[in-house]
């Protein structure tokens, strides 16, 4: 995101969803929980955190869906993959102009029925899709009103963009009158109804080119659906783990200018640089070859190599959230879930497991101190707690690698990151991210990270 306080491409678009809910007095935004110290019970102690993540990962759980075509397949990492295809189709890529044939296969998953009826969901996956093939995830909620939304594709994606590839690429005017997709999000149209979203499905269809064996290859696939009171001010949390993981720094003010067909280049490009931080931290590492098309002249040419391969060419940008967790997981050994958390106590668990992760804030300049900036929409690296409780960010919006590493204030951290509403510097009210985060972690978690994740609501 840029330094300035400007609209995003993502805050756009969700513009007329706000405007409803602030007529309504009541924001269709993203879910978080009740501090977990501090600030009131522990929200999963009481049944009553907002968010609720699910997916379908094991052997079993691919045995469970419904099949066209696919086929489950077990071994160290279970997933699904195109058998026989269940037929042939055709596809218009609107980035190219290309009209090509693509053998297509299905999977779809049971009902899950979510334990929070949502205001919002978000789909991710995790996926392999070598040269020639790709991935269609959508999406078909039941409202509580006993209807159904249409299904909604929620990505078309593929690891490359090479000439036999698809340009990955979000669906833009997907809408029923009650529920629409912004770019990666799929909200209701306006939650002061009391319309919810209370179960939804997954269809997977995978493609590749006629004639061949190659498939891809999906090993995650799950959704998450949140909601949550609106509020300006988030509770209060109370200092808990303290200490900070050994993360790569990474500016993206470095990189201003620098292939500008992605976004405009470097200056918003912290999501991806964010990503490519984490993704190293596990180990994940670029060729001299993956690199070679990046002009030798640049530092940190990897950051470029994410920006590159996160770009959503409907969106424009490269902040599409799924795309960017299915990009870390292109990486050996790693997986990713977009989700949602409900305090810093959570980061804190997340952190004391060794496991960082990527939050999305917005803010004025002055509502954090330290920052330089101010920004409708910012992505960062959660690294640590200083024995005071403040929150240790790697914040890419930096001058330079060596200026990455922050400290922010925990108080003024925590609610720009949970808080739904807030003021942007016209003084007009605007939603905020919610408590959005990536988190990247390892295909075989330990079992001390297995219980940090499902302390937060990841399996």
């Amino acid at each position: 995101m840029s330094r300035v306080e400007q609209p995003s491409r993502r805050t756009l678009l969700a513009a007329a969803v706000a405007a409803a809910a602030v007529a309504g007095g009541a924001i269709p935004a993203a879910a978080q929980s009740a501090p977990s110290a501090g600030g009131g019970a522990d929200p999963d102690r009481a049944g009553t955190r907002p968010v609720d993540y699910h997916a379908w990962t094991t052997y079993g759980d691919w045995r469970s869906g419904t099949v066209r075509g696919a086929r489950p397949v077990a071994g160290a990492r279970p997933g699904v993959v195109l058998g026989a295809p269940a037929g042939t189709t055709e596809y218009t890529d609107p980035h190219t102009g290309t009209t090509a044939a693509w053998e297509y296969a299905t999977w779809t998953s049971p009902v899950h029925r979510l334990t929070v009826p949502a205001t919002e969901v978000i789909a991710s996956w995790n996926a392999h899709t070598p040269a020639g093939t790709w991935i269609q995830v959508e999406l078909k909620g039941a409202y509580s009103d006993g209807t159904d939304t249409p299904w909604y594709v929620m990505g078309r994606w593929a690891a490359g963009d090479g000439e036999r590839d698809i340009r990955r690429t979000s669906v833009d005017d997907q809408s029923d009158g009650k529920s629409s997709v912004w770019t990666d999000t799929l909200s209701l149209d306006d939650a002061s109804t009391g319309l919810r979203l209370v179960s939804y499905r997954l269809r997977l269809t995978l493609h590749r080119r006629p004639g061949t064996r190659t498939t891809p290859t999906v090993w995650r696939l799950g959704a998450m659906g949140s909601d949550v009171p609106d509020r300006f001010t988030v509770p209060a949390s109370a200092p808990g783990h303290a200490g900070e993981l050994r993360v790569p720094r990474y500016s993206q003010e470095i990189h201003k200018g620098q292939y500008p067909q992605y976004d405009n280049g470097g200056e918003a490009w912290c999501s991806p640089t964010s990503s490519q931080m984490i993704i190293e931290y596990w180990g994940g590492r670029l060729t001299e070859k993956q690199l070679a098309w990046v002009d030798p002249s640049y530092a940190d040419p990897q950051v470029c190599h994410a920006a590159r391969y996160t770009y959503d060419y409907q969106y424009a940008g490269c902040g599409n959230w799924p795309f960017n967790a299915a990009y870390a997981a292109t990486f050996e050994g790693l997986q990713g879930v977009v989700t949602r958390l409900g305090s810093l106590t959570d980061l804190e668990t997340l952190i004391a497991a060794g496991i960082p992760a990527i939050t999305s804030q917005s803010f004025l300049e002055e509502e954090l101190t330290g920052s330089g900036y101010g920004t409708s929409g910012h992505l960062m690296t959660v690294i640590g707690f200083t024995a005071d409780g403040d929150v240790i960010a790697n914040d890419p919006a930096s001058d330079d690698n060596d200026a990455v590493r922050r400290v922010y204030r925990r108080r003024e951290w925590e609610n720009i990151w949970l808080r739904t509403k807030r003021y942007n510097a016209s003084g007009k009210v605007v939603s905020g991210t919610g408590g959005v985060c990536y988190l990247y972690f390892p295909a075989h978690p330990s079992p001390r990270q297995r219980k940090a994740l499902a302390a937060v609501g990841v399996r």
